[in-house]
C-alpha cells in the first residue's frame, strides 16, 4: 500500500508541474526553429550551426510565393503560419549565398510609396529618390511544401494488443499519446533573364512529441500533459525548408550549367521528330573557327 500511495504522489505531482507559473523567458530556447539567430549584411549572429554557408555571394536573389497553391491555403489558413519567404530570407542572408531583393507586393507597395512623395515635391531635398537605383533580381527563388503531416501515427496501440491486460493499456495509452509530425520540403531556383531552372531541391523534417501521463491517469484532474510537450507543426515546416535549402547549397558549390551540343539553349533541341525542321543554332561554339572568306573572282578579260 506505501508503493501505491507514494507512486500516486510522484504522479499526482507530474500533473500539478503543467499549473506551475514561470517568469517570461526572453529568447526561450523551447521557443525556437532551426532558423534563429539574425543577419545583417555579410554576418550573422546566434545562426544554426548546422546552416550551409557560401564564402561570397553568387547574385542576387528575390522569393516567389505562389499565393494559389494548395499549400499555400493550408499554411496561411490551417496552421495560421506566416509566408514561408520570412522564414528563407533569414536563411539566405545568414548563409552569405545570395543579396535578397525586395519584392513582394508590400515592400514594392511601399518603396513606391516614397517614389510618388518624392514626385509630389513632398520630401526634403537631396532625399534621393530619383530612378536608376532599384538592384535587378538575378535569380528566383520558390518555395512549396510537398506534404505536412500533424500526426504520422504511433506505436503504443499494437504494443498494448501484444501485452494485453492492464500493462498492455497502459502502454497503448502512452503509444496513443505519441504524435509525430512530418512535412516535406521542395525549393526550386530559376534565372531571371533566361527562365532556367538552375537549380532544385528536397527537404524534410519529422519530430516525435509524447504526451503520456495526461493519457494514463485521464485528463479530468488537471487536464494532459501533452498541450506542454507538442511541437508546432509550423517549427518542422521550418526545419524542412532548412533541409532544403542547405542541400541546394551543397549543390551550388560544384555547379555547372547544363548545355546542348550543337544547337545551344532554345535552338530546337536533339531529339528530332520525323518531317520537323532542323533545328538551328543559337550560338557559334568558341572552339569552331570562323568560316573563311571565299577569294575574290578575277575579273574577265576582254576580247580583242
Amino acid at each position: 500500500m506505501r508503493a501505491l500511495a507514494l507512486t500516486t504522489v510522484a504522479a499526482a505531482s507530474l500533473l500539478l508541474a503543467g499549473c506551475e507559473t514561470t517568469n517570461m523567458k526572453m529568447g526561450s530556447q523551447e521557443a525556437k526553429t532551426v532558423a534563429t539567430g539574425s543577419a545583417a549584411g555579410s554576418t550573422s549572429a546566434n545562426a544554426n550551426s548546422a546552416l550551409e554557408r557560401c564564402a561570397s555571394p553568387l547574385g542576387t536573389v528575390s522569393l516567389v510565393e505562389n499565393q494559389q497553391a494548395g499549400w499555400y491555403t493550408i499554411l496561411r489558413n490551417e496552421y495560421k503560419l506566416p509566408p514561408t519567404a520570412n522564414l528563407l530570407r533569414l536563411l539566405i542572408q545568414q548563409s552569405n549565398c545570395f543579396v535578397v531583393v525586395e519584392r513582394s507586393a508590400a515592400g514594392m507597395n511601399a518603396m513606391n510609396r516614397e517614389r510618388e512623395l518624392m514626385a509630389s515635391g513632398q520630401m526634403r531635398g537631396g532625399s534621393n529618390f530619383g530612378g536608376g537605383q532599384m538592384v535587378a533580381s538575378d535569380y528566383a527563388l520558390s518555395p512549396e511544401i510537398v506534404f505536412s503531416n500533424e500526426n504520422a501515427g504511433g506505436i503504443g496501440g499494437a504494443l498494448g494488443g501484444l501485452i494485453g491486460g492492464g500493462r498492455g493499456r497502459a502502454i497503448a495509452a502512452i503509444g496513443g499519446s505519441m504524435n509525430t509530425k512530418e512535412a516535406s520540403a521542395l525549393l526550386t531556383l530559376v534565372d531571371n533573364r533566361s527562365g532556367v531552372q538552375v537549380a532544385a531541391s528536397e527537404g524534410s523534417a519529422s519530430k516525435t512529441d509524447f504526451g503520456a501521463f495526461g493519457s494514463i491517469f485521464g485528463t479530468g484532474g488537471a487536464g494532459g500533459l501533452g498541450g506542454y510537450t507538442n511541437t508546432a507543426q509550423g517549427k518542422v515546416i521550418a526545419a524542412a525548408f532548412t533541409d532544403a535549402y542547405n542541400q541546394m547549397v551543397i549543390a551550388l558549390r560544384s555547379y555547372r550549367a547544363q548545355t546542348v551540343q550543337g544547337q545551344g539553349l532554345g535552338g530546337g533541341g536533339r531529339l528530332g521528330v520525323d518531317g520537323g525542321v532542323a533545328p538551328s543554332q543559337t550560338y557559334v561554339p568558341a572552339e569552331a573557327p570562323a568560316p573563311a572568306a571565299a577569294p575574290a573572282k578575277p575579273a574577265p578579260k576582254k576580247k580583242k
